[in-house]
């Protein structure tokens, strides 16, 4: 039995809408995934970032040798603090993040506990105070070491950073302004740039009273690594983490 051309016809048109209907589907997920790796990425670094800020004291502490501050010990911390602000349990063995988002934040914790593993000398040396393991210098090495590791690019910046490298490009600054001139917000700014092609994410970081040691007033006035203070004040923006994923990243 043939069946009618315009049978055949209508057959086929179904299908093809079918099929645009389950990729269109697949593309909406996989941006939805992107996104919520952009923000669990810079919420794992920031994570870093605070862990290394609690234990300033004990890792500029002159006059003791073994601080204890390992890389096992620094994971379990961040870990912890992982948890806390995003409700995700990376220890888990079952967890709702897929598994390309996991595999980029383990990548990511690797190279967190490399920071902290080659400070290791200097930060059990006594008779020394400070010991350039700030938020600022931590996150920015941690930064490199995955972004030359991986597809994603993941960067601190601020409009006036102390480190140059750290300076924003063009799509950063102007969202940088942005974030300056509106009230204090975690919300990160999420876009999909080329067509599609790129996920620019900035999630902006702001000045706690721990940060004005190195930050706050006396303005000019330098503080303990030798930079002058900026002079700010407690929730004013600081700067941000940038991530940029290619849509091919998997």
């Amino acid at each position: 039995m043939v069946m009618p051309i315009r049978s055949t016809l209508s057959l086929s048109l179904s299908l093809i809408l079918l099929f645009l209907s389950i990729q269109v589907g697949w593309a909406q997920t996989v941006q939805k995934e992107t996104e919520q790796a952009a923000e669990l990425l810079a919420g794992l670094l920031n994570a870093g970032r605070v862990i290394v800020e609690r234990n300033q004291s004990l890792i500029n502490d002159p006059q003791k040798a073994d601080k204890g501050f390992t890389p096992g010990v620094f994971e379990q911390s961040v870990l912890d603090e992982f948890a806390r602000q995003t409700r995700v349990d990376l220890r888990a063995s079952t967890s709702s993040v897929p598994t390309s988002t996991k595999e980029l934040l383990t990548l990511l914790l690797s190279a967190s506990k490399e920071v902290v593993h080659d400070a290791q000398f200097v930060i059990n040396q006594r008779g020394i105070g400070y010991k350039n393991l700030i938020p600022a210098t931590f996150g920015s090495q941690a930064a490199r070491k995955f972004s030359t590791r991986s597809k994603v690019t993941i960067k601190q910046t601020a409009l006036e950073p102390r480190n140059l490298q750290n300076a924003p490009d063009e799509y950063e600054e102007m969202v940088l302004k942005r974030l300056a001139s509106q009230p204090s917000s975690t919300m990160p700014i999420v876009e999909w740039l080329g067509g599609g092609q790129l996920l620019r994410a900035v999630v902006p970081i702001y000045y706690s009273e721990d940060c004005l040691v190195c930050h706050g007033n006396p303005k000019g006035i330098l503080d303990i690594s030798g930079y002058p203070r900026e002079g700010a004040q407690a929730g004013e923006l600081a700067g941000a983490i940038s991530i940029q994923i290619p849509s091919d990243h998997r």
